[in-house]
């Protein structure tokens, strides 16, 4: 998943917005509080980018080749990326 900063800056506003309006956080300083939640989105696409990475070069070095988009290889992938989703606690 890929996402643009402008993106990131307005998904990190929707959740502030929410956190704020629905009195489940207080935080002094909203720069710092939004500042925090743009980095953790940026952490968990950077994560979910090298996660993905390591699936895709996982099934193309099988003996077999398997199609791209095949019901055979979206069932390897999700069973692949849950495997290093576990392993990477994440």
């Amino acid at each position: 998943m890929k996402l643009s900063e402008d993106r990131i800056s307005h998904l990190s506003h929707l959740i502030w917005d929410k956190l704020y309006n629905d009195d489940l956080a207080d935080y002094p300083n909203e720069d710092k509080a939004l500042l925090g939640i743009k980095q953790a989105i940026a952490k968990f696409v950077h994560v979910d980018q090298e996660i993905d990475q390591k699936v895709r070069q996982k099934i193309q070095s099988l003996s077999r080749k398997i199609a791209e988009g095949s019901d055979e290889w979206s069932t390897l992938y999700r069973q692949y990326y849950e495997e290093e989703a576990v392993r990477r606690a994440y």
